[in-house]
């Protein structure tokens, strides 16, 4: 119980990673709330989380989504400890393109929801959050590797890692450590909507294995366990910095 009624906020906590993360802040005590754009999924997930955790529905690249987010939050909990910037991804058509392909339209929607979305869902939070809280940045791999057809979000990414040593500077005088988690390939449902038939979803599952030192691909819940250590005092002294939890591939 390193997170006994510690408040906290995940956004994208309503599938995947994020859904993941907010099991194991649970698991150690947090309460809280989960924020996505999908009723379906957000009603299916809270109901595993059970009354200690609320759902929000929005979206993290409109503003006043974010204000009734932390408005709700705090209503119901208090001043917040834990913030997990988490939602991002595709955007479907645009999601992956190569530099002579992306156009303006699917650059912005990409920059969006990876990169602008990260920075304001912090800046919103900073009225509601208590001295001393933890931010956790979700970032990926593809900030530190050159993969083909993925330039926009990468260099989303990378600035999202960017933005946790900018923030901690300007935090550190209230307590607020801010650091980054970067996945890398991990087992969730986006294998199921990538609108391809199942036989090719598994195909490209083994593929991205083959890639992976530890020759299988991560878990939700082991990036909830990275998270718990970055926002619990196990990590009291780490501010700014990225864990990479990838099984290898960006460093083997």
């Amino acid at each position: 119980m390193k997170l006994k009624e510690k408040v906290a906020v995940i956004t994208g906590g309503n599938s995947g990673i994020g859904f993941g993360i907010a099991q194991e802040l649970k698991r150690e005590g947090a309460v809280g709330a989960i924020f996505g754009r999908t009723q379906k999924t957000l009603d299916e997930s809270a109901e595993k989380m059970g009354s200690d955790f609320i759902a929000v529905r929005g979206d993290v690249t409109r503003m006043d989504d974010l204000e009734k987010l932390y408005e709700e939050t705090a209503e119901r909990f208090g001043k917040i400890d834990i913030l997990v910037a988490n939602a991002g991804g595709g955007v479907g058509a645009g999601t992956l393109g190569s530099v002579t392909e992306v156009d303006e339209d699917a650059y912005d929607r990409m920059a969006d929801l990876n990169l602008k979305s990260a920075f304001f869902t912090v800046q919103k939070a900073l009225p509601h959050l208590n001295n001393g809280a933890s931010i956790i940045l979700v970032a990926s791999i593809a900030a530190h590797k050159g993969f083909a057809g993925m330039s926009v979000y990468s260099a989303c990414k990378a600035g999202v890692r960017s933005l946790a040593r900018t923030f901690s500077a300007e935090l550190i005088d209230r307590g607020i450590r801010v650091n980054v988690l970067s996945p890398g390939t991990i087992d969730t449902p986006v294998f199921g909507k990538m609108g391809i038939p199942a036989d090719e979803a598994a195909q490209a599952k083994e593929q991205f294995k083959s890639l992976i030192p530890l020759k299988r691909m991560g878990t939700a819940k082991e990036m909830g366990k990275v998270a718990v250590f970055l926002a619990s005092s196990d990590s009291s002294f780490v501010v700014g910095e990225e864990i990479i939890a990838d099984g290898g591939v960006v460093n083997l």
